[in-house]
């Protein structure tokens, strides 16, 4: 079988994180924790671009990694217009519409910059792989009572598909033969429901359970209350719905570590808090199995809050006799890209090509 080298690299809100990859097994991994302060510095997520790609040069240089060697780079998929999921190569049109800055500031869109960045001069192709705004949702799943409004399939994408097709290979068959409901649970949660290898509907971070740092789905009215009560600009609002809300609102942490400790010294507020959140994922779970018609092969817990047995068990008691209940815990993501790419390399998928046909 031939060998692959392949650099993943998955520029986060405040790290960068890099990889390389010798077919499916990682030669290293590295994640640089970057200073806010430094961060916040730049004027926007773009500017961002050199320092990025400084932070993942000096990474390969300390490994001592040829980067000759590599067949591919695959970047993290940013918040581009709605694309099917899958690979894309990285392309003039991508790149234009990301260096035009249009885009929902988020860092994850320069992992296609920085992809191309390493790859060109290499001559290998640069990709992207399952973005955040893959989007596969059936109609009926967009629409909402506000014509002007309409659901978008914005979820943890590639861990979430990622995890599909490493549980339909533990099972002996093909992501494409199974309907699952993937719950990523970790500082946001998502929760989608995977039909015959497509996401068809999913409950977005801001939609449904509240995490450690995001407030969830909240009672409208109360909401346009607190909005025009004159308390709160929208820059407040927001980062008290992501960032200062759920788990970190109630309880002044995000770390669920420390919750759980506090629940074993007796702290009643922090249990009751604590099963909520339990609570409201295993609605999620319900919410998507109705869409898959109780079809269900699976139920998968994945992402950093799916290593709780104390979580998992709770969500478990709720759902169990909904199907069978994986925990597949972590975040996954550079095996996930790696594999994508992988995935492309021998020719078992064909990457994509990215049109531009998006009105900023």
């Amino acid at each position: 079988m031939q060998t692959y080298f392949i650099l993943t690299i998955n520029p986060g809100s405040t790290s960068t994180k890099v990889a390389v990859y010798k077919n499916e097994r990682a030669l290293f991994t590295q994640t640089v924790e970057h200073d806010s302060a430094v961060l916040e510095a730049f004027p926007t997520v773009n500017a961002q671009f050199e320092f990025r790609e400084k932070t993942v040069l000096e990474i390969l240089k300390a490994q001592q990694f040829d980067c000759h060697q590599l067949a591919a780079v695959v970047g993290r998929g940013g918040l581009l217009p709605p694309i099917d999921a899958g690979g894309y190569g990285v392309n003039q049109a991508m790149k234009a519409l990301i260096l035009e800055g249009h885009l929902s500031p988020h860092a994850s869109n320069l992992g296609a910059l920085l992809a191309d960045a390493i790859a060109a001069p290499l001559g290998i192709p640069a990709y992207i792989y399952d973005a955040v705004s893959s989007d596969e949702m059936e109609d009926i799943a967009r629409i909402t009572g506000f014509p002007e409004i309409h659901r978008k399939s914005l979820c943890h994408v590639l861990n979430s598909k990622a995890m599909g097709r490493k549980y339909a290979n533990e099972m002996g068959k093909h992501y494409s033969e199974m309907n699952l409901v993937i719950a990523h649970l970790g500082g946001g949660i998502s929760i989608s429901a995977h039909k015959k290898g497509r996401i068809i509907d999913v409950i977005a971070d801001d939609t449904g359970p509240f995490s450690p740092e995001r407030s969830g789905g909240l009672p409208l009215l109360a909401l346009v209350e607190l909005i025009y009560s004159g308390h709160y600009h929208k820059n407040e609002l927001v980062k008290k719905i992501r960032g200062q809300g759920g788990l970190k609102a109630h309880l002044g942490t995000s770390d669920i570590r420390d919750i759980e400790k506090r629940i074993l010294t007796g702290d009643n507020k922090a249990k009751q808090i604590y099963a909520a959140l339990a609570y409201q994922i295993a609605k999620g779970i319900g919410e998507m199995a109705v869409v898959l018609k109780g079809e269900i092969d699976a139920i998968i817990l994945t992402g950093g809050m799916a290593y709780s047995e104390k979580l998992t068990t709770m969500v478990k008691a709720y759902i169990a006799f909904l199907a069978p209940v994986q925990c597949l815990p972590g975040e996954n993501e550079m095996e996930a890209l790696a594999l994508g790419g992988l995935r492309l390399l021998r020719g078992e998928e064909e990457a994509r090509v990215f049109y531009r046909d998006f009105k900023a």
